[in-house]
C-alpha cells in the first residue's frame, strides 16, 4: 500500500436510499455523501494525491480560511499500488500529480476501518465510491462504515466486475484509517 494523505470529513449516517441495513455511516474517501471539511482545492495546499500531507497542514488551511473542524473526523488513506482499468481488465500504474509536492507524514497511530473502492476518472481528486454513491453496498457485503473487510475482497470485486453499472473508472482500492 502507498500513502495518499489525510482528510477531515463530515461523517454522515447511511442515506435512506442505500438498501444496506448493516451500514451505519459512510467512511468512503469520496466526498459525495460524507463531505470533506471544505472545498479545499482552490487553496492549492493539497499534495499530488489531492489530499494533505499531515494533520498540521489541514489545520493550517482551516485556520487560514476560518473553517471549523469541530465535529469532523480525521482520516488517513493509503492506496493499493495499482489502479484497475475496467475496460482493459488490467491493473495499471498511477502516480501523484508531479506539480504538487508530496511528502506524507505517517500517523503515529491509526486504526484500519476497511477498504473503499474509489473512482479517479480524471486522474486527479477522488471522485465517487461505488459502494456508497452507486449503492453497490446493497448487493456487496460491507462493514458498518460501508467499507470492505479486506484488500483481497476489493481486488476480487473489481477483477470479477461485480460493481455493475456505476461511475467510470479507473478504480483505486483505498485503505481507510481513523486517526
Amino acid at each position: 500500500m502507498r500513502p495518499l494523505g489525510y482528510m477531515y470529513k463530515r461523517v454522515e449516517r447511511r442515506p435512506e436510499g442505500l438498501a444496506a441495513p448493516a451500514v451505519r455511516d459512510i467512511y468512503s474517501l469520496s466526498g459525495c455523501i460524507s463531505e470533506q471539511f471544505a472545498d479545499y482545492i482552490p487553496f492549492w495546499k493539497h499534495n499530488g494525491f489531492w489530499l494533505f500531507d499531515s494533520p498540521a497542514k489541514l489545520r493550517e488551511v482551516a485556520e487560514a480560511h476560518a473553517l471549523s473542524l469541530d465535529g469532523l473526523k480525521l482520516f488517513y488513506y493509503e492506496a493499493y499500488e495499482r489502479e484497475y482499468d475496467r475496460e482493459k481488465r488490467a491493473w495499471v500504474s498511477f502516480e501523484p500529480e508531479a506539480s504538487f509536492g508530496t511528502a506524507i507524514e505517517p500517523p503515529a497511530a491509526k486504526r484500519l476501518e476497511g477498504y473503499d473502492i474509489t473512482t479517479f476518472h480524471a486522474h486527479a481528486s477522488p471522485e465517487c465510491s461505488p459502494l456508497s454513491c452507486n449503492s453497490c453496498a446493497a448487493t456487496i457485503r460491507t462493514n458498518e462504515h460501508c467499507l470492505l473487510e479486506s484488500l483481497d475482497d476489493a481486488k476480487g470485486i473489481l477483477e470479477t466486475d461485480r460493481l455493475g453499472p456505476c461511475e467510470p473508472g479507473p478504480y483505486r482500492i483505498i485503505a481507510v484509517y481513523s486517526v
